[in-house]
């Protein structure tokens, strides 16, 4: 082999390998890499029960979340306290009605989201292609969702893109990508080889949907219907939507003007006026965020380290942030 095609096989290794580390690094804010440590000692363990048959998603004053990899649960009124933590491993989770999603993984790269009743006994398990960083069950526990990163795609510069899957639990009727659905952009029919859509979030009929769709630069919050396969265009710059409660707001993030290389700005967008609110957190938060009630948005937060705390604000953009769950992630409140 001649040096010149010697390095040039060298290069291509390099890109390859730099275009893997790109998608692990854009899917490390949401699957913890480093080893479980529940058990360990320090502060950790003071507030952390490994008890299995404590830890239920029946609906009730208790919040969901990741704890060093493991589905665990938290009273709200003590959500600084003792946790109940399952053997469960999860890497994102969420609940309601009853009916849960752990994203489970199976090796480092092999991922299963697998649905499960209020006693976390497995109901279906659907193979995730990629790296996941998304998931949500409707309010009725009918109808779940799933985002992950996938390489591959001829279309991105990036080396990655995104594929975002929905699932009937009550028909086993199952969209494995939004890629397939028709999409109207600006009330015109639209089609591109780089639609991506992640960040799925419910309404209460348990057909429609918010989600994020990107394409040509541009990224928009979507209304979907899924009987139809249909989504249409409602307003650009809204990624990762949480429906409120009541069906009337949406919590998001916002890339800061409009470039996501300058962080996002967590806010809330009025449906029926379309006028958005940011938030009183003002730092750069690359999560779905949640809502514990109509009042309150809670979140993931990472330190320098990539250690994640739960914070919340209120909705309205008043007050200001407040550490809500140390040491935890993807939170979600299950009554």
């Amino acid at each position: 082999m001649s040096a010149l095609s010697d390095l040039t096989l060298r290069a291509r290794i390099v890109i390859v390998m730099a275009t893997t580390a790109v998608l692990a690094v854009a899917a490390v804010g949401y699957i913890r890499l480093a080893p479980d440590r529940t058990g360990t000692t320090g502060a950790r363990t003071d507030s952390v029960t490994t008890t299995a048959d404590r830890v239920t998603l029946a609906p009730g004053p208790r919040l969901l979340v990741v704890s060093d990899r493991h589905l665990a649960t938290v009273s709200r009124d003590r959500p600084g306290g003792p946790r109940a933590v399952a053997r469960l491993e999860c890497v994102r989770v969420y609940a309601a009605a009853g009916t849960g999603v752990c994203v489970r993984p199976d090796s480092p790269w092999a991922y299963h989201l697998v649905v499960l009743d209020q006693n976390l006994h497995e109901k279906r398990a659907v193979p995730i292609p990629g790296l996941p960083n998304r998931a949500r069950v409707s309010a009725s526990g009918r109808m779940v969702a799933w985002t992950a990163f996938v390489g591959g795609d001829s279309y991105t510069s990036s080396g990655f893109s995104t594929r975002t899957g929905i699932l009937d639990t009550r028909t086993g009727a199952l969209a494995s990508t939004l890629e397939t659905f028709a999409v109207t952009r600006d009330g015109r029919p639209y089609r591109a080889a780089d639609v991506n859509f992640w960040g799925v979030t419910f309404a209460a009929d348990d057909n429609r949907f918010y989600a994020t769709m990107s394409t040509a630069g541009h990224r928009y919050l979507v209304e979907g219907d899924f009987a139809a396969r249909a989504v249409r265009t409602l307003k650009e710059n809204v990624e990762c939507p949480s429906l409120s409660p009541d069906g009337t707001r949406i919590a998001f993030k916002g890339a800061i003007g409009a470039d996501p290389t300058r962080g996002w700005r967590l806010s809330v967008l009025d449906l029926a006026s379309m006028r958005v609110t940011p938030l009183a957190e003002t730092r750069s938060i690359d999560d779905q965020a949640a809502w514990l009630d109509d009042a309150t948005i809670a979140y993931t937060v990472r330190d320098s380290s990539g250690d994640p705390d739960v914070w919340s604000v209120p909705a309205d953009g008043s007050g200001t942030p407040h550490l809500l769950i140390p040491e935890a992630e993807s939170p979600a409140a299950l009554g």
